[in-house]
């Protein structure tokens, strides 16, 4: 209950003012020349001034508010290692109940440090104590109970920039002999050309051991490439190789000691993208025809692909007379193109191509070496395959998938893509397949052949193999065994999907890894992990997914489409996580490659002592030397210089109240006021009158 005067002036204050001034001249001369009843009119003028002033006095009615402590709880990764978890709860539990007795101290317990959707990087406690303090005014702040391993990301400059006036008391849980070796990443690429190699800088540091050296494994993809030996403090350039497009994941791994704290950060992920320089492919017209421009549009419109693109308009068997120097065509560099610079090429496609002499036998072996090293060859054929000079007549017929059997079926039939069509990346899903018949227009034209090896994935007429894929050694080899495509880029019967399956059938021929038929990709959404599987069979096995802390979980998938298994896992850890079948491994990172709450992993006060210290807190650790949980005594302070001392910790206790109701008692208001002043004016009259 609050005390105090309060005035409501009945005319403007600077009026009364000015009136009191007056007044106040008049009593001094009055008093100067000691004039009778000067007194009495003084007295008069004061009850008349304060009269105007209306003076009150009131009462405050005030109910005390609480003063709020925060326990913010660090739940993050590096807190369950080595009995850090058990002390946390220890100290909660005790701290809850020591809060509970103190008078007008409400508790907030604050859980901070773990983040469920995968974008934090590092432990932030001060912030998500912010948000639980947003209502809190800070006068009624009382401090901050703080129970964590000390690494802590998201530290304040300083107490003032947080905001809140109050002791921190941080209690440490770890102990302090830890020991932990780790690796950081100095210096790594983001990006690399596929077959160049990068340099990738790396620092061993090993806190609290014997500083000794120690062997690091590398692996590209989860196969090891090679071992340095390493030595703690110095920097190491490390080689690596970019072997394929979009991203290879390399890890370090240095060995771990008996006596460390955790492996866990022991090994770091480092993922370059593999960019290829532009793919070159080489197109051989035979003759002029309706579907070469198709050819030629689609691979000129692909910005990743560099087209050499040669026609044979003049073979050299031609005999018409014409003089050489008349002639303006350009002369067929076949030595430079299939001897010198064949291994430039990425995919060499033989449109509508016969043997009229242009090329020599010892360059079908050169392209077929070519294939067998890892090159890719297409050949869409025409009439040319079933006659004499079909390629299949050259030593090219070692690696091609089929082999034509003379007859050329000329009549109308549609596409189809048949079962294993319907499982294979390049076929699977094509718009228009789904219907009976394919929603597409037909062709004229099929090659008879008979095929050998490979996987037929498209059919024609009278189920004839139309599009046959294969693997040779090291290479690849597709036939699409018509000529006929272009009447689907022409829109003919409303055209059919010629650019998806050209694109697609051209990028399986050079590799990329997405149209690999029997693979395995793992993608992190948020916190969420995809798990997806690509194969030609009609099962697939359970997939081991392998989380950063090495904990494993086997995953049933679930059929999307034809040859397409998915199955999506919760990411409860970040770091880097794998999927296995197996026969094949993928790896995808949750989070950081490299996560702050990983790169130190000691008990430390380093963080958090200048803070404590600014706000006149304290650091102490909670488990003694012996391994017992000590807690210090929890008081409530109104002031003082020091909020800690041997065995307790303080918190600032306020005077916030909030108003409840106001009570107001006028002193010149009514009868009172009215008879004060007019008594005094009767005895001056009275004065005056004797």
């Amino acid at each position: 209950m609050t005390w105090s005067i309060d005035t409501a002036p009945l005319l403007p204050l600077p009026l009364i003012l000015a009136a009191a001034a007056v007044a106040l001249v008049l009593m001094a001369v009055a008093f100067w020349r000691r004039q009778r009843g000067a007194p009495l009119r003084a007295a008069a003028l004061v009850l008349l001034i304060l009269a105007l002033l209306d003076p009150s006095i009131q009462r405050e009615n005030r109910e005390p508010l609480t003063s709020v402590a925060a326990i913010v709880v660090d739940r993050s990764e590096s807190q369950a290692l080595s009995g850090r978890t058990e002390a946390t709860d220890a100290a909660l539990a005790a701290l809850t109940e020591r809060l509970s007795h103190l008078r007008n101290v409400e508790t907030r317990i604050v859980e901070a440090g773990r983040d469920d959707s995968g974008t934090a990087d590092g432990t932030e406690l001060f912030d998500r104590l912010a948000e639980s303090l947003a209502d809190v005014p800070p006068e009624r702040f009382a401090g901050t109970l703080m129970i964590t391993d000390g690494q802590v990301h998201d530290v304040p400059k300083s107490a003032e920039s947080f905001g809140f006036d109050g002791p921190l008391h941080v209690l440490l849980t770890g102990r302090k002999d830890e020991q932990d070796r780790r690796i950081v990443v100095e210096r790594a690429p983001r990006y690399g050309l596929v077959g160049s190699e990068q340099t990738v800088v790396l620092r061993y540091v090993d806190e609290g051991g014997d500083q000794s050296p120690a062997r690091m494994v590398i692996r590209r993809n989860d196969d090891e490439v090679g071992a340095v030996v390493m030595v703690p403090g110095e920097k190491t350039e490390v080689p690596v190789e970019i072997t394929h497009g979009g991203k290879n994941i390399f890890e370090f791994e240095i060995d771990g000691h008996p006596a460390e704290l955790t492996t866990q950060n022991n090994r770091a992920v480092v993922a370059v993208k593999g960019i290829r320089e532009n793919l070159r492919v080489l197109l051989v017209s035979g003759e002029p025809h309706s579907g070469e421009r198709t050819w030629r549009d689609l691979l000129k419109s692909d910005a990743s692909v560099d087209l050499v693109h040669f026609t044979i308009l003049r073979p050299p068997s031609k005999q018409d007379g014409t003089p050489i120097n008349q002639l303006s065509l350009i002369a067929f560099p076949t030595r430079e193109l299939f001897s010198e610079k064949i291994d430039e090429f990425d995919l060499i496609i033989f449109d509508r191509y016969r043997r009229r002499g242009v090329l020599p036998s010892l360059y079908f072996d050169n392209i077929t070496q070519y294939v067998r090293n890892g090159g890719a060859i297409l050949i869409a054929a025409g009439p040319d395959f079933a006659d004499p000079g079909s390629l299949s007549r050259t030593t090219l017929a070692e690696v091609l998938p089929a082999t034509p059997t003379g007859v050329v079926l000329e009549q109308p039939y549609r596409a189809h893509v048949n079962e294993l069509g319907e499982r294979h990346p390049v076929t699977r899903g094509l718009p228009g397949a789904a219907s009976d018949p394919p929603d597409w227009s037909r062709w004229f034209r099929l090659i008879a052949a008979e095929t050998a090896t490979g996987q037929t994935v498209m059919t024609g007429a009278d189920n004839q193999p139309l599009l046959v894929l294969s693997r040779v050694d090291k290479g690849r080899v597709a036939l699409l065994l018509s000529d006929h495509v272009w009447l689907w880029a022409r829109s003919f019967e409303n055209g059919g999907p010629h650019g998806p399956l050209l694109r697609r059938l051209a990028h399986w021929l050079m590799k990329e890894p997405d149209l690999e038929e029997e693979g395995i990709t793992l993608e992190a959404r948020g916190r969420d992990l995809v798990v997806r599987r690509q194969t030609l069979g009609e099962t697939v096995d359970p997939v081991t997914v392998t989380a950063p802390t090495g904990t494993t979980e086997t995953v049933d998938l679930q059929r999307l489409d034809p040859g397409l298994w998915e199955a999506v896992v919760p990411a409860s850890e970040i770091g880097l996580y794998s999927a296995s079948d197996g026969t094949r491994t993928a790896l995808a990172s949750v989070g950081p490659a490299n996560p702050r709450e990983f790169s130190a992993m000691r008990s430390t006060d380093e963080n958090l002592r200048p803070m404590a210290e600014e706000t006149r807190g304290s650091v102490r650790r909670l488990t003694s030397d012996g391994g017992d949980i000590d807690v210090p005594n929890v008081v409530a302070l109104k002031g003082g210089t020091a909020f800690a001392g041997s065995g307790w910790i303080g918190l600032r206790t306020t005077d916030a109240s909030v108003l409840k109701g106001i009570d107001r008692l006028p002193l010149f208001a009514g009868l009172l006021g009215l008879a004060l002043l007019l008594g005094i004016l009767s005895l001056t009259w009275f004065r005056e009158g004797r």
